[in-house]
C-alpha cells in the first residue's frame, strides 16, 4: 500500500492554469472529496484510466472553482500508482485552496522529487532517466534538452547495460571456472576474456570522456572577454547579447566590475562576462576590477581575448596573450573597419582560433559559431547517444573504468581468471550503481532531493 501524495505540479503565482497532481492507492478516493463532475451521472470512483472530466472542485462544502480531472490507473501511470491531475484557473489563491481541500481529504504533502522517486522504486523508469527528468526541467538550450531527452528515452542506461551484460558473461565463466574447477565446464578462451575486458573499458573511457562535454551543454560555458581598455569588449558583449548590456563609451576604465549575460550559441548556453580593461593602473577601484579580470580569464571554460586591430601592438598585449596560452582561448581582431597595424605573429601562437571582426556591425555568423564549438570541443558531438551529466554518474563510470582497467592489466600479465574475479566484480558492482539496479537509500535521496515539488 502506497500512502497519498499531493503537490502543486505547476510552478507557483499567476497562471492561465494550475494542477494538482495526487499519486497513491487512494488517490481517487481523495478525488472525489475534492472534485464533482459536472455529469452527475460519472462518478470520480469509478473512471477508467486516459479519461478526463469536467466539473468543480470543493473545499469544506462551498465550490471554489470549475476544474478539469485528469484519471491514471495504476499501473498505467507517470509513477506506477494511481494519479489524479485536477487543474483549475491559475493564481495563488485558487491553487492554495485546492492543495489544502487534496490534504483535508486525505493526502500527505509530496516531498521533492516524490513522484518520479515513485516512479522510480516502482519500475517506471531507471535512475538514470530519472535524473533526465531534472535535467530537463533545467534545460537552458537545444543541446541540453537533446541530450536531457536522450537520457529519458534511455540512451544511457542502454550504453551502461551493455556494458554490464558483457562483464556478466564474464563473471559466469569466472565463476564457473573458480567454483566448479573439476567439471567439464566451457573454457572461455584468453582471447575472449581479453576482448570483453578491453571492450568494456573502451566503452566506459568513451562515456568519461564525454563528461566535459556534458557538463558544458548542461551548466553552460564560463566566457570571459578580457582586454585592454577600449579594445571593444563591451561593444561585442552587446552585439552577442543582441542589446546594450554594457555601458561603452570612449572613455578608458568604463568598466569597473564584471558584466554578465548569457546567449545562446550554437545550442550551447554560452555565460559571457564582460571584465574591466587590463592595464596598469594607480586607480584603486579600477585595480580591484582588473584582478577580477585576471580571476576571471583563468577561471573560464572559454576566453575571448579582445585586441584593437588599428593600434600597434604593446608589451601589454603580449603579456595578455600569454596568459592565454593554455586556455581555450580565442584572439578577436577587432575594428576590422579601420586601418590595420596590429602584428598578430606576435601573439597568434597563445590561441586556438584568431578571429578578425567589426564588433559595432558584429552578427554571430554561422562561421563564428562553427569557429567556437571546435574551440569548445563540442562542434561534431551527437548528444543523441546518451551522456554522463553529473558527478554520480561520472563517479560511477570511473570506479567502473579503473577496475576493469585493473582486471585487464593484471589479465595481460598472466594473472588466472580467480584472481582477476575481484576486479571484474568491483567494475561490476559500480556499473549496478550507473544504472540504479544496487543504489543505497541514500544515494536515491540525494538524487531526488534536487528535484522541485510537484514533479
Amino acid at each position: 500500500m502506497s500512502n497519498c501524495i499531493a503537490a502543486m505540479a505547476t510552478a507557483p503565482g499567476k497562471a492561465s492554469l494550475c494542477s494538482i497532481r495526487i499519486s497513491g492507492d487512494d488517490a481517487f478516493t481523495v478525488a472525489s472529496k475534492v472534485f464533482v463532475p459536472a455529469d452527475k451521472k460519472k462518478n470520480v470512483m469509478e473512471a477508467k484510466g486516459y479519461t478526463a472530466m469536467f466539473g468543480s472542485f470543493y473545499r469544506k462544502g462551498e465550490e471554489i472553482d470549475q476544474a478539469v480531472a485528469l484519471f491514471f490507473r495504476a499501473p498505467r501511470s507517470y509513477t506506477g500508482e494511481n494519479v489524479v491531475e485536477i487543474s483549475c484557473h491559475g493564481g495563488s489563491a485558487v491553487a492554495d485552496q485546492l492543495l489544502k481541500a487534496c490534504y483535508e481529504a486525505g493526502a500527505q504533502a509530496a516531498g521533492a522529487g516524490e513522484f518520479t522517486k515513485r516512479a522510480f522504486l516502482n519500475g517506471k523508469m531507471s535512475i538514470t532517466q530519472a535524473e533526465a527528468v531534472m535535467e530537463m526541467i533545467n534545460a537552458t538550450s537545444n543541446q541540453a534538452l537533446n541530450a536531457a531527452k536522450s537520457a529519458l528515452e534511455g540512451h544511457l542506461y542502454k550504453r551502461a547495460a551493455k556494458i554490464r551484460d558483457d562483464l556478466l558473461v564474464l563473471v559466469g565463466h569466472i565463476s564457473a571456472y573458480t567454483d566448479y574447477p573439476e567439471e567439464a565446464v566451457e573454457d572461455v578462451t584468453d582471447e575472449e576474456v581479453s576482448e570483453i575486458l578491453f571492450g568494456a573499458m573502451e566503452s566506459l573511457k568513451k562515456l568519461m570522456d564525454g563528461y566535459d562535454t556534458g557538463a558544458k551543454i548542461k551548466q553552460g560555458v564560463h566566457t570571459a572577454i578580457v582586454g585592454k581598455p577600449n579594445v571593444g569588449k563591451s561593444t561585442l558583449l552587446n552585439a552577442l547579447s543582441g542589446f546594450e548590456k554594457a555601458i561603452v563609451t570612449p572613455i578608458a576604465g568604463t568598466t569597473r566590475d564584471v558584466v554578465e549575460q548569457e546567449v545562446i550559441l550554437g545550442g550551447v548556453n554560452l555565460i559571457l562576462q564582460d571584465t574591466a580593461g587590463i592595464r596598469a593602473t594607480d586607480d584603486e577601484v579600477e585595480a580591484i576590477g582588473i584582478q577580477r579580470s585576471l580571476d576571471r580569464l583563468h577561471g573560464a571554460n572559454l576566453v575571448f581575448c579582445v585586441f584593437d586591430g588599428s593600434r600597434e601592438i604593446t608589451e601589454e598585449d603580449i603579456e595578455l596573450a600569454g596568459r592565454c596560452k593554455d586556455l581555450n582561448s580565442i584572439a578577436i581582431i577587432n575594428k576590422q573597419d579601420l586601418q590595420q597595424v596590429f602584428d598578430v605573429s606576435q601573439v597568434e601562437e597563445n590561441f586556438k582560433k584568431v578571429l578578425y571582426i567589426t564588433a559595432k556591425d558584429f552578427y554571430m555568423s554561422k562561421e563564428f559559431e562553427n569557429d567556437v564549438m571546435e574551440v569548445l570541443g563540442v562542434a561534431d558531438i551527437d548528444v543523441t547517444t546518451g551522456a554522463i551529466v553529473n558527478e554520480r554518474q561520472y563517479e560511477a563510470v570511473r570506479t567502473a573504468y579503473n577496475s576493469v582497467k585493473d582486471a585487464y592489466d593484471r589479465f595481460s600479465e598472466g594473472y588466472s581468471l580467480d584472481i582477476i574475479g575481484v576486479a571484474v566484480d568491483e567494475a561490476l558492482y559500480a556499473v549496478y550503481g550507473l544504472t540504479g539496479e544496487n543504489v543505497s537509500d541514500e544515494v536515491v535521496n540525494e538524487v531526488f532531493s534536487k528535484f522541485c515539488v510537484g514533479k
